[in-house]
């Protein structure tokens, strides 16, 4: 573990891990590390990771969702309401519905579940830092179809609701991709754009409508029907 400097090796991830298995959370902090990223804080409950989070200033939260004090939802709902840009990967043994939903609902950006591999974690880790919402196969879709769900309800604001900042067509453009669950590096490719031109258009997205992050926006995005193949 390294609680130093503010950022690890060239490209590397400032990276915090959560789990109350000593074995688990060492080989993950150990697999991070060999790749280049700097684990800036490990904790072993859901009380010392919120106590930790501040000081230490991850970029990526890999994250147990049971965890001794606090649940890990309840870890993810603080952490993101203390820093909107931190980014929280679950990396949970459970791959159940309601666990997954209540995790993305609370915040967390993606949710791998523990059978994934050394390279899978790696990559998601990184994906997860760009803003890229990562999942183990075949949960994307789940969390797609709740956001859709929840769309499909009625809305609680009424017409009274403010004008909505205007986006740009090609603003609108990749939002529509976002919607439909593409990562930033398909998008990139679908539109020939460079991976930080996306992020740029999905940040500037994301300030002129005040969202947090890349959860919030898929769920904006669903609302105003832009996830519809027309």
């Amino acid at each position: 573990m390294s609680d130093g400097p503010a950022g690890g090796a060239a490209g590397g991830i400032r990276v915090m891990v959560v789990d109350d298995h000593p074995m688990w959370r060492d080989a993950v902090a150990r697999d991070l590390t060999e790749a280049g990223h700097t684990v800036v804080a490990t904790a072993a409950d859901g009380d010392e990771a919120v106590r930790r989070a501040p000081a230490a200033r991850p970029q990526v939260v890999v994250l147990d969702l049971q965890l001794p004090h606090r649940s890990g939802v309840e870890v993810t709902r603080a952490l993101v309401e203390a820093d909107p840009a931190v980014r929280v990967l679950v990396l949970s043994a459970s791959g159940e519905q309601d666990d997954v939903l209540q995790a993305v609902k609370a915040g967390a950006t993606g949710y791998l579940v523990k059978s994934a591999s050394r390279e899978e974690l790696l990559d998601a880790v990184t994906r997860t830092a760009a803003g890229d919402a990562v999942f183990t196969p075949g949960l994307a879709g789940l969390v797609l179809g709740e956001y859709r769900r929840l769309a499909a309800e009625p809305a609680g604001a009424g017409p009274g609701v403010p004008d909505v900042p205007r986006l740009t067509d090609r603003e609108t453009e990749v939002l529509r991709l976002v919607a439909k669950g593409l990562s930033y590096k398909q998008i990139a490719e679908r539109l020939v754009l460079s991976h930080r031109t996306v992020q740029n258009h999905v940040q500037n997205t994301l300030n002129k409508l005040q969202l947090h992050n890349r959860v919030e926006l898929v769920r904006y995005a669903i609302e105003q029907g832009l996830d519809d193949p027309g």
